[in-house]
């Protein structure tokens, strides 16, 4: 389970060190990731156990959702954490997330989120701005 935001920064080829608290919960998975588009601008970074399990819900979904397995499926590329933790974005991912140097990662439960730290600050302003959604009406804080 992930969970925390880290704010680090992507080197000259477009690598990401992974923070040495989430390298075990990813070693699990001999440090085989999938990574992907996210509809709101950022990218999701899977264990491969977990990403197989997501990609057969997207591949389950009718017709209707063509267009996002393509977004989910098309965009997926498949990528090993090398000796030192480090993981290689490749150019059309981080253009695709908007990223440049510097970034934020966001544990999400059984999946990460990587954004450029500049979309993340506006995305997460605007958020707060508003009101919560209907679903936490009878949540309890």
């Amino acid at each position: 389970m992930f969970q925390g935001a880290t704010s680090l920064s992507l080197d000259a080829k477009g690598r990401l060190s992974v923070p040495t608290r989430l390298r075990d919960a990813l070693g699990e998975s001999s440090g085989q990731l999938t990574i992907t588009k996210h509809p709101h601008g950022c990218l999701m970074i899977f264990p491969r156990s977990e990403w197989e399990r997501f990609r057969e819900r997207i591949a389950a979904l009718p017709m209707q959702a063509q267009w996002w397995k393509r977004i989910f499926l098309g965009n997926a590329m498949d990528v090993d954490m090398d000796a030192t933790g480090r993981v290689l974005i490749s150019p059309e991912l981080r253009a695709a997330g908007g990223l440049t140097k510097e970034a934020v990662l966001l544990g999400m439960g059984s999946y990460l989120e990587l954004w450029d730290a500049q979309a993340y600050a506006v995305q997460e302003a605007e958020a707060m701005k508003g009101e919560m959604p209907d679903v936490f009406k009878d949540f309890s804080f």
